[in-house]
C-alpha cells in the first residue's frame, strides 16, 4: 500500500500482492476479461473522493480558527505559498536524480531553485511589510491540494523537500495519475463489461434449457419431447386416415349390398308374373 504507515493509511489490504501471480494473471487475462480495471478504478476514486473531502474539511477548520487576512496580504501569503512549494518540489526532484546518478540534471535544477528562493525571499519580505509583526509571527497554514496535508508559510525548503519527496505526497501523485489514466476508457470498458455479461447470460439460459431437455428426454424413455409429439401427431393424423378408408369401405359394401337385394326382388316379382300368365293360359 502506498500510504502505509502514514497519515492516511488504510491498514493492511484484503486482496493477495504476489509478484508470482502476475504471470499467471496476465495469462488468465489475455483468455477471458474480467474486468477488475473497472473495479480498481471504482476503488481509487472512492479512496480520492475521501482525500478530497478531508482537505476540504481541513480548510474550512482554517478558515475558522485563523485570522482572517485582507484580499492584499492574503494574496501575498499566497505568493509565499507558491513559490515554497514550487521550491520543495524541485529540491525533492533534484536530490532524486542525484541519487539515480543524474548530476548534471540535479545541479540544473538547483541552480533554478537558487533563482527561486531569491524570489521568494523578495515575496516574503513584502508579505511581512504588510502585517503587524505579531501577526507575521503567527504561522499560517494551507492545506496541500494533492495528500490533505498541512503546509505553513514558514516551513523552511528542507520541511517542504521532505514533504513533496515523501511516500504520502508521491503516493497521491501516482494514484491520481493512475486514476486519471483509468477514467479515459471507463465509459468503453463498462459497454464490454455490459455486453459481455449479456452473452454470458444468454450461454447459462442456452446451457439450462439444453440441461432441462436432456432431462425431459431421460424422463420420456429417451425420445426428444418435440420429436414424440410429432410422433403422436404423425400417428393420430394414421388412425384418422385409417378410419375414413374404412368407412368408405363399408359405404361402399352398403351400396353393392342394397343393389344385391334389390336385383333379387326384381327378379322374384318377374317370375312370379310370368307363373301367373301361364296358369291363366
Amino acid at each position: 500500500m502506498l500510504c502505509q504507515s502514514q497519515r492516511m493509511d488504510l491498514g493492511e489490504c484484503p486482496q493477495i500482492h504476489d509478484l508470482a501471480l502476475r504471470a499467471d494473471y496476465e495469462a488468465a487475462q489475455k483468455k477471458k476479461d474480467h474486468f477488475y480495471d473497472i473495479d480498481a478504478m471504482e476503488h481509487l476514486q472512492n479512496f480520492i473522493a475521501d482525500c478530497d473531502r478531508r482537505t476540504e474539511q481541513a480548510k474550512q477548520r482554517l478558515a475558522e480558527t485563523q485570522e482572517e487576512l485582507s484580499a492584499e496580504v492574503a494574496a501575498k501569503a499566497n505568493s509565499v505559498h507558491v513559490l515554497a512549494e514550487e521550491i520543495g518540489k524541485k529540491l525533492a526532484k533534484a536530490e532524486q536524480l542525484g541519487e539515480e546518478g543524474f548530476v548534471e540534471e540535479s545541479m540544473k535544477l538547483m541552480g533554478e531553485i537558487d533563482e527561486l528562493r531569491k524570489r521568494k525571499n523578495e515575496a516574503e519580505q513584502e508579505y511581512r511589510n504588510s502585517m503587524p509583526a505579531s501577526s507575521y509571527q503567527q504561522q499560517k497554514l494551507r492545506v496541500c491540494e494533492v495528500c490533505s496535508a498541512y503546509l505553513g508559510i514558514h516551513d523552511n525548503d528542507r520541511r517542504l523537500a521532505d514533504h513533496f519527496g515523501g511516500k504520502l505526497h508521491l503516493g497521491f501523485i501516482k494514484i491520481r495519475e493512475k486514476l486519471a489514466e483509468l477514467e479515459k476508457t471507463v465509459e468503453e470498458r463498462r459497454r464490454e463489461k455490459r455486453e459481455s455479461m449479456m452473452d454470458r447470460d444468454r450461454h447459462r439460459d442456452d446451457r439450462d434449457r439444453d440441461h432441462r431437455d436432456s432431462r425431459n428426454d431421460r424422463g420420456r424413455g429417451g425420445l426428444g419431447y418435440r420429436d414424440r409429439e410429432r410422433d403422436r401427431d404423425r400417428d393420430r393424423d394414421r388412425r384418422d386416415r385409417d378410419r375414413r378408408r374404412s368407412r368408405s369401405r363399408s359405404r361402399s359394401r352398403g351400396k353393392r349390398s342394397r343393389r344385391s337385394r334389390s336385383d333379387s326382388r326384381g327378379r322374384r316379382s318377374r317370375s312370379r308374373r310370368s307363373g301367373s300368365n301361364d296358369r291363366k293360359r
